[in-house]
């Protein structure tokens, strides 16, 4: 165990290096993934068009300008598609080159995707940036130690939606189109996650699926660094907040590993 993590550290820098050379080369590819995250743009000028005659349940234009740039911000800096990348090189055999490494493909995937993160931040420091210079500047958090906690939540965030989506991609060593299950995924986590809809909305009017959400992985992704970006928060409440996302971290990334184990035993590839 311990030959394999340190195989794994003096790994690391190579496995980056390697990632930001996919990005790049990719790099059509990754912006028009990019470009499909922004139906918070979308809902944004719903919303305001709603509160420009008032506010409704106590969001003014701008705090939906604060919070629908800040779910952009997040969703950039939080997804991945590994869940498509698994599968396809499940479906076409291919995954047997990366199976032959001496690093576990958890690590070298987690590598390349956050690899990408530099330039994810090409795209995410100018929202910030228009958010700083926005109506919804005047109701974002100022408290030192809040926005100083915004980073390990991103990495939070980050790990368990990449947990969760390398689980799902796994599921393709036993049927052969995961596409449907990673869709209805989504589903859920554009509900549960406050994606869509700001969650004191839904809990004003949904109050049951408010506090399901709560309980669930999706909520973890996304709203808590919404939250420390935009709301003001107490000392309970962030650790409450981090807390939870820690012990998702935890266990979607253990889900991964399991569902990989045993998925990989069903592997078959033909090669020439």
């Amino acid at each position: 165990m311990r030959s394999a993590a340190n195989r794994a550290i003096r790994a690391l820098p190579t496995l980056l290096r390697i990632g930001v050379a996919e990005t790049v080369a990719y790099r059509g590819e990754f912006l028009v993934w990019m470009l499909t995250s922004t139906m918070p743009l979308i809902m944004l000028g719903l919303w305001t068009s709603v509160a420009d005659e008032g506010p409704f349940q106590d969001y003014t234009s701008a705090h939906f300008v604060a919070y629908y740039l800040g779910v952009l911000i997040v969703r950039n800096l939080t997804g991945n598609w590994v869940a498509w990348q698994i599968a396809e090189e499940i479906r076409m055999g291919i995954l047997s080159m990366r199976i032959l490494r001496p690093i576990h493909p958890f690590i070298a995937l987690g590598a390349s995707h956050a690899a990408a993160l530099p330039f994810r931040s090409l795209i995410a420091l100018p929202i910030a940036f228009i958010l700083l210079l926005s109506s919804g500047a005047s109701v974002l958090a100022t408290e030192p130690l809040q926005l100083a906690l915004l980073l390990p939540s991103l990495a939070l965030a980050w790990l368990i939606t990449f947990g969760i989506m390398f689980a799902l991609g796994c599921v393709g060593f036993w049927i052969t189109q995961t596409f449907g299950i990673v869709n209805f995924y989504f589903a859920l986590w554009s509900l549960f996650s406050g994606y869509l809809l700001p969650m004191d909305i839904l809990h004003s009017r949904f109050p049951w699926v408010a506090e399901l959400a709560t309980k669930l992985p999706f909520y973890y992704m996304l709203a808590p660094p919404v939250e420390l970006m935009t709301k003001s928060l107490t000392g309970e409440q962030i650790a409450e907040l981090l807390g939870w996302q820690a012990a998702w971290a935890f266990l979607s990334c253990a889900i991964a590993l399991w569902v990989w184990r045993k998925g990989v035993r069903h592997f078959e590839a033909v090669g020439t």
